[in-house]
């Protein structure tokens, strides 16, 4: 009897180191840890890390991360953990709901957090599209910047990196859109041939973003005219001047001034009444030509592009009455 009893207890006993075995193999480290709706996100991973050294369980939401990222959202915790089989899981939490930190290794000590590829990566902005081209023809390329991105924090890029050459003849530029951490949105241009540096992009190696959330087209969200400018001329029918170089620095300057001779330099007709022509291409192909008198304000809301002054195709050969007149 005495021999059964010993045989069962060693049984349990074994069973027992079994399990608690397998419970820890199953445990998870965590990696990073970011709260937010779709890509407006903040990194939390430092603050989960001093709650974990207090509770093993806990309800969050804004007042825990002392942040909300998202107003108006329904927003989530997303703890992103590596298993014992180093496979990367992410475990996600709705905002009002408790986390549980027992099914995470080292949870208590608060240790972790410094071996996700994205943990280096904490730059200001987070990515939310990218293409690649030129202002008449560009492709979205977001998919193979994450790609690149999960392989390489420095790149040289250019159409093989690509794939594809949208404009042939012409120097092709990648732009990627992101937000900063105001909620402010911003473009970055790279020339091609130029190197990319992700390190200003938030988790850059982990390459999971740019999930939407951009909807500024080539240009961007602050100037989205109808009208790219291609050249502009000041002057008469008689006696007139390019003045494209000379719009482009009132253009980085002012949406609206108002134009005379003080403005561009140069009195191209003196004693008549002069006029600046801009002359534009739609995005049906079509061009244009906007007229402006001395004397009067010229509006810069109808141009694409017109606040970084990057426009103007020194390949445009039209004269003083090229575009129909709008």
């Amino acid at each position: 009897m005495r021999i059964s009893k010993s045989i069962g207890l060693s049984i349990a006993i074994t069973l027992f180191a079994i399990m608690s075995g397998t419970a820890v193999a199953q445990q998870f480290e965590i990696l990073r840890a970011d709260y937010g709706y779709g890509n407006q996100r903040v990194d939390v991973t430092q603050r989960l890390r001093e709650i974990a050294r207090s509770d093993t369980r806990f309800r969050m939401g804004n007042s825990t991360f002392g942040v909300d990222p998202a107003p108006g959202h329904k927003k989530t915790l997303r703890i992103i953990a590596k298993g014992s089989g180093g496979r990367t899981r992410t475990f996600e939490y709705q905002e009002g709901s408790t986390v549980d930190g027992a099914q995470f290794s080292g949870w208590g000590g608060g240790n972790w957090g410094g071996g996700y590829p994205g943990a280096g990566d904490s730059g200001e902005y987070l990515i939310l599209s990218a293409r690649y081209g030129t202002e008449w023809n560009n492709l979205d390329v977001t998919q193979r910047l994450r790609e690149l991105a999960r392989a390489d924090s420095t790149f040289r890029m250019g159409n093989s990196t690509f794939g594809v050459d949208p404009d042939p003849g012409r120097v092709k530029t990648l732009r990627i859109y992101a937000r900063g951490s105001n909620g402010e949105e911003r473009m970055f241009e790279f020339r091609e041939g130029s190197t990319v540096d992700g390190s200003q992009f938030r988790g850059w190696g982990w390459g999971e973003w740019g999930q939407g959330g951009w909807n500024g087209g080539w240009n961007g969200s602050g100037d989205v005219g109808e009208y790219l400018i291609l050249s502009a001329r000041y002057g008469t029918e008689r006696n007139n001047i390019d003045v494209t170089r000379r719009l482009r620095e009132l253009a980085r300057s002012d949406r609206v001034f108002r134009m005379g001779n003080s403005t561009f330099g140069e009195d191209p007709d003196p004693g008549r009444v002069k006029v600046l022509r801009i002359f534009a291409r739609g995005s049906n192909g079509q061009e244009r030509m906007f007229e402006f008198r001395e004397g009067s304000a010229v509006d810069g809301s109808l141009f694409k592009g017109w606040g970084r002054g990057e426009w103007g195709d020194t390949r445009w050969a039209g004269g003083w009455n090229s575009g129909q007149p709008r």
